[in-house]
């Protein structure tokens, strides 16, 4: 169950990883890749430490979408499809935080 937990969470990080990547930020793809590897060691420090990394991407992509929404509506064109996929996208990365939650992992 631990494991089918945490594919959120890599998911995301793969995610943010992307996101950095097209921004050109090199250590944080590095540091996007390297997080969820945390939850391996079964420490619920660790789980914690995910799980805010987690949130703060969730943030991430909140200010993302203001800043492309902002950018839209100045240039005149659509913002709402790319509104409607960054807003799932930063749902996604804060559930995953949330299904971390549940119980502590344990290490087997």
């Amino acid at each position: 169950m631990n494991t089918i937990r945490s594919i959120p969470a890599c998911l995301s990080a793969l995610l943010m990883a992307a996101h950095f990547l097209r921004a050109g930020l090199l250590p944080l793809v590095i540091l996007s890749l390297i997080f969820p590897l945390l939850l391996l060691t079964g420490r619920l420090w660790a789980v914690r430490l995910v799980q805010a990394v987690l949130v703060l991407a969730a943030l991430e992509w909140l200010r993302t979408l203001a800043a492309i929404v902002d950018e839209r509506q100045a240039a005149g064109e659509s913002w709402t499809a790319a509104a409607v996929i960054i807003g799932s996208v930063a749902l996604f990365t804060a559930a995953a935080a949330l299904m971390l939650q549940s119980r502590p992992h344990k290490k087997v």
